[in-house]
């Protein structure tokens, strides 16, 4: 019979798994980030290549008009950008960092979602050389109201 086990007694497969699992083992625990985009919008690729690298899986809805699904998940007007994302019962708008979509599929705080207004320069998908244009992660409950969740950069 084949030996299964390592020297310190945990199962080869075991390491196996541990050491090949990192990235899909996040994703299977934060779920499908479904991602609303226009088709021809590069950004919005570049963003969820940003979540995809970061270990999120991805499922992309192209659509020529996002203000339904804006209006759906309560996007609040002051937050919007060029795409809507849902993941664990939260919205994401526009260019958030997977560190902080991380952060909130971990604290679970009461919100309805976070947003990166407009479309900062060095956001993750507007990555413009080395430029980065200093930018709030916000946070926002189902009344709409904004508050800083994080500040970039750090």
């Amino acid at each position: 019979m084949k030996r299964l086990f390592t020297g310190f007694g945990i199962p080869a497969a075991v390491i196996a798994l541990v050491l090949a699992g990192g990235h899909s083992a996040w994703a299977q625990r934060a779920g499908t980030v479904e991602v609303y985009k226009t088709p021809t919008c590069g950004c919005c690729h570049l963003w969820v290549k940003h979540l995809q690298e970061n270990g999120f899986t991805a499922r992309v809805t192209d659509m020529e008009d996002l203000s339904a699904i804006k209006k759906k998940y309560g996007v609040p007007a002051r937050a919007t950008s060029c795409h809507t994302a849902v993941v664990g019962g939260y919205v994401l708008e526009g260019h958030v960092p997977a560190a902080e979509v991380k952060r909130l599929l971990k604290e679970k705080p009461a919100v309805a979602g976070l947003a990166v207004a407009g479309m900062p320069v060095g956001s993750p998908g507007m990555e413009v050389g080395r430029t980065v244009q200093p930018y709030n992660v916000l946070a926002f409950d189902k009344a709409g109201q904004l508050k800083v969740y994080s500040s970039y950069p750090r």
